[in-house]
């Protein structure tokens, strides 16, 4: 039996907190291309340890730094003038049965394919890629060669479900920007920030988006793509809330002393901007101070043992499933694991449900004990999501 257990929760739920606070780092933010290449590296190296050995070896590639370059940005133009320095850490199983792996190749162009959904990035010259993933802690690699499946670290997986209307709203913005108006709107950049603040009944967005210059004519130009961009967004996302909605793009923006969110590339990592692994999103998508959370970076952990992935993405499945099927307000899950311990035997899960007025508890709570369970007999399917390119870990 496992040691899960569910209980009734006494907070008050989110959307009847009196202020709530949401952040999304987009897609081209330092921090997410960070997070963006790290799993990128750990996918195809998983994929080439499947293909050669039938099961995916030890490896963690969560420790990558993006350190700025420099440019010159300019209305119809701009250059770089000092590259972005990329620098790939972490630790791979690099040999076999004494067969040396190309694991390095394989983590270089694995950054280079990601970096190409970037397309005013010139990889040539804008980016320089320094390669230092090494072989693993003998220790964690015998605890991960066995097969069994143990936890390689005592750590825990946090998440919860629903998402609030502020998180949706925050969410959306940057999925609507960096998606859908990208392809009407020329002059927009991938370097999108989204902040929301909800004061009772009232959601202010704040919103970052770099400008690339050489789509933008001059200064007027500029603010018009701002007022458009503005109004297309409030209008998008007013589908979903019925709250007063307020939109503000670039507020650092100075006109009068030309300070202005211009760019060459529509990445601020090319102008001195750096980016980590693990300092932007949680595994759902969003940063996130009113909610339950970790500090663990799960991008780039590998994701068959590593429990700082497995445990996060985990959780924020069962939230969702509890959700969907039980009828229940919020569900918040936490799962422990202990070091050498089989990863479906965790030392804990614990889920805690804030139910309806006259709701069946009992019931309620064995169903949840039974998604939580039949997930973690089932864990396998995570890293099969992770591999496939199913699931985001930011």
């Amino acid at each position: 039996m496992r040691n899960i257990k569910v209980s009734e929760c006494c907070e008050t739920p989110v959307e009847e907190l009196e202020s709530e606070i949401v952040e999304r780092k987009g897609i081209g933010h330092p921090d997410s291309v960070a997070d963006g290449i790290a799993e990128s590296i750990s996918r195809e190296l998983s994929k080439m340890y499947l293909e050669r050995y039938g099961r995916i070896l030890h490896h963690n590639t969560d420790q990558m730094e993006i350190v700025g370059g420099q440019s010159k940005p300019a209305f119809k133009g701009g250059m770089m003038l000092e590259p972005v320095f990329i620098l790939l850490a972490g630790r791979a199983t690099t040999r076999v049965n004494e067969e040396r792996l190309p694991y390095r190749s394989t983590a270089v162009k694995a950054t280079r394919d990601y970096l190409k959904k970037f397309k005013y990035l010139n990889m040539d010259e804008d980016i320089t890629i320094d390669c230092r993933i090494g072989q693993g802690s003998v220790d964690l690699r015998s605890l991960y060669d066995t097969q069994k499946h143990l936890a390689n670290d005592t750590s825990f997986g946090v998440s919860y479900a629903p998402y609030s209307e502020t998180e949706k709203i925050t969410l959306e913005a940057e999925h609507y920007i960096n998606g859908e108006l990208k392809e009407n709107m020329k002059g927009l950049g991938y370097d999108v920030k989204v902040m929301s603040l909800r004061n009772m009944d009232k959601i202010n967005v704040t919103v970052a988006v770099a400008m690339i210059g050489k789509e933008i004519d001059d200064l007027s130009h500029y603010i018009s793509l701002k007022e458009e961009l503005r109004e297309k967004l409030l209008d998008h996302l007013s589908k979903y809330t019925q709250k007063e909605l307020n939109v503000d793009i670039n507020t650092a923006d100075d006109y009068e002393n030309n300070v202005l969110y211009l760019t060459v590339t529509g990445l601020s990592m090319e102008n001195g901007d750096d980016g980590s692994v693990g300092r932007g999103n949680r595994v759902n998508g969003l940063i996130t101070p009113n909610r339950p959370m970790s500090l663990e970076a799960a991008a780039g952990k590998n994701p068959v043992i590593h429990v700082g992935k497995l445990y996060n993405i985990l959780a924020m499945k069962i939230a969702e499933q509890i959700v969907d099927e039980c009828g229940v307000e919020e569900a918040h899950v936490r799962i422990l694991s202990q070091i050498g311990k089989p990863i479906d035997q965790p030392q804990v899960a614990s889920i805690d449900l804030i139910t309806a007025n006259g709701s069946d508890f009992g019931k309620i709570s064995k169903d949840a004990q039974g998604i939580a369970d039949e997930w973690l007999a089932n864990i396998e399917r995570v890293a099969k999501l992770c591999v496939e390119g199913k699931v985001s870990v930011f």
